[in-house]
């Protein structure tokens, strides 16, 4: 037999086995995309040959949408001349682009929302200083320049565009976020029903009810690219909030049984984890988990480029994964999810068991519990009363840490059994200090426990590093990342404020309102200077926004301006208080 055939065997072989190792390594399930998303992504791959790194902005391409149908569209791409190393020339491919594709910008058109009001009667009635009440009500207006509807066009021809065609009116983020997001929504609400926009809210959650229909669970983002993963839980607590204040029974009834549907989700298969304490007993968790192995659609050739230096295709399928569920946290990318916090290939968010998700799921059951007592369904309601007992109990054995007074996140080491229970021990505990270790606080009852008190978790947070001049940092590594130091993000602001507001201790309430004055103070300067509201802020000095991470700063920002909305309301801003640094 000859030298070349051995060797081609011999490699053949080789890649039996390395595929193979790949099914053993990766066995979780892949939701595919649509053929219109694979196609962009190589229209995506094609600008970054043809345009260059300076200003590229992967997103945008996945965004567009067909003028003539797929088939048409592949055909004349397929047909443009290539270059020697096999790119398109600038002229052939704007050509192509302006002939066979549209901007995104024309997908989502603008609407006045129906019940926007310029200065809505009893307005942030505890903001008495005339400086801050200026600059609310600008944030209030911004709702309007971020108001949308669903084209008509998409609607009628819905397989030319990746946006889902939602029936109601949402409120985009800003920027190049030009769709509705799950947990952004949360903060948006709050601060729609700070304005008294109670009919905007109750559309949005019922666009995020059709995803659940549709899906199964709420995606991640209104676009056919996000199918494969979701988002922090957060649709009940957006429904308890519109209910307190709307009373509308409806909505509750209407949104039940997709609530139900959707703890399912996060409460089965690949996100469920049984784990067994010090004491011998079992208890199920959650974990983020993405259905998806491939480079994200909507950063396809960065995830490409940051897996390239691994050294096969079993390597780099495990690390689109591990970055896709890290996208499902909301944190991407941060060291939380990294075994060495300066290398992104090291993401490995799969496992590690999340306080803050299983505090999101915990708030969920309380929340359907109480809206099952509403609408009279009694054993739903005692189900998960129970359901929210047992998480409790579970966050506090696995999580919590009596040293620090932090829950932290758990490492999931290999299992030991043949059921796969993960057994509890110590040195797995992530002794790390992140924002997420307090999201806990958000839950009615986290420090019910006796030995889990109030008055060490406050002690924990104002010593752990985290509390800076301008708001609380999210880790206290400095990697570039957009989710580590120093930039501070919205949701964990407020959840955190809420959070130690609601356990009663009055330490507690002056350090949620020190810190509420800190992150209103480098908003309203950042406005100021800038004109906008930015999606992150650098929180080591007041009226800087954040950096680091794949794309430039953005502006809009709706979770930004319903935190601050949420918080005015809360807390209120006195006539002698300055409001600058």
């Amino acid at each position: 037999m000859g030298k070349a055939i051995i060797f081609m065997i011999f490699t053949m072989s080789m890649n039996m086995i390395k595929a193979e190792t790949c099914k053993s390594i990766d066995k979780g399930p892949v939701i595919p995309t649509t053929p219109l998303v694979i196609f962009l992504e190589k229209v995506q791959e094609a600008a970054l040959q043809t345009y260059g790194h300076k200003g590229f902005d992967a997103k945008l391409f996945v965004d567009m949408s067909l003028r003539e149908n797929l088939s048409e569209t592949v055909e004349a791409f397929n047909k443009l001349p290539r270059i020697v190393n096999g790119s398109i020339s600038k002229s052939d491919l704007d050509g192509f682009i302006g002939s066979y594709l549209s901007s995104p910008d024309k997908d989502l058109v603008y609407v006045e929302p129906m019940d926007f009001v310029a200065e809505p009667e009893g307005f942030l009635p505890k903001v008495k200083n005339s400086e801050v009440r200026a600059w609310a009500l600008e944030v209030h207006s911004l709702w309007k320049n971020l108001s949308r509807k669903v084209a008509d066009h998409v609607l009628e021809k819905p397989e030319l565009y990746t946006l889902l065609p939602l029936k109601n009116p949402v409120i985009i983020p800003g920027s190049r976020f030009k769709e509705v997001y799950y947990w952004d929504s949360y903060w948006v609400i709050r601060g729609l029903l700070a304005g008294k926009m109670y009919e905007t809210a109750k559309g949005i959650v019922n666009n995020l009810v059709s995803l659940i229909d549709q899906f199964g669970y709420v995606l991640n983002g209104a676009r056919a690219y996000y199918s494969n993963r979701s988002q922090p839980p957060v649709l009940a607590a957006m429904i308890v909030d519109i209910f307190n204040q709307t009373g509308d029974l409806d909505l509750v009834r209407r949104s039940l049984p997709a609530l139900l549907k959707e703890n399912h989700f996060w409460n089965s298969g690949i996100h469920k984890v049984t784990i067994q304490d010090a004491q011998g007993s079992n208890h199920s968790l959650s974990r983020y988990y993405a259905m998806w192995n491939k480079p994200r659609p909507e950063s396809s050739t960065i995830d490409s480029e940051t897996a390239s230096v691994l050294p096969n295709i079993c390597e780099k399928r495990e690390l689109y994964r591990e970055l896709a569920s890290a996208a499902e946290s909301g944190w991407d990318f941060s060291s939380r999810w990294m075994s060495n916090g300066s290398d992104l290939t090291t993401t490995s968010t799969t496992s590690i068991l999340p306080v803050d998700l299983n505090a999101f799921l915990l708030k969920m059951e309380l929340n359907i519990a109480f809206l099952a007592n509403l609408v009279g369904e009694s054993s739903t309601a005692s189900h998960f009363t129970e359901a929210a007992q047992n998480r409790q109990k579970a966050i506090n054995c696995i999580f919590w840490n009596a040293e620090m007074g932090q829950w932290l996140d758990y490492w999931l080491i290999n299992s030991d059994t043949s059921e796969d229970i993960y057994k509890w021990e110590d040195l797995h505990q992530n002794k790390k200090s992140f924002a997420s270790n307090f999201v806990p606080l958000w839950t009615e009852n986290s420090c019910s426990d006796n030995n889990i008190t109030t008055q060490k978790v406050v002690q924990s947070l104002m010593s752990s590093g985290l509390l800076q001049p301008a708001g609380i940092a999210m880790t206290l590594s400095n990697t570039g990342q957009q989710w580590d130091f120093p930039n501070g993000w919205p949701p964990l602001q407020h959840i955190i404020i809420e959070g130690l507001l609601r356990s009663g201790l009055e330490e507690a309430r002056t350090l949620a309102k020190d810190i509420a004055i800190r992150w209103l103070r480098t908003n309203y300067v950042t406005y100021k200077k800038t004109g906008a509201m930015y999606e992150k802020y650098d929180v080591t000095k007041c009226g800087a926004y954040g950096g680091g991470g794949e794309y430039m700063a953005q502006t809009g920002f709706g979770w930004s301006n319903g935190v601050v909305l949420a918080l005015l309301e809360e807390f209120g801003w006195p006539e002698d208080l300055k409001i600058d640094c």
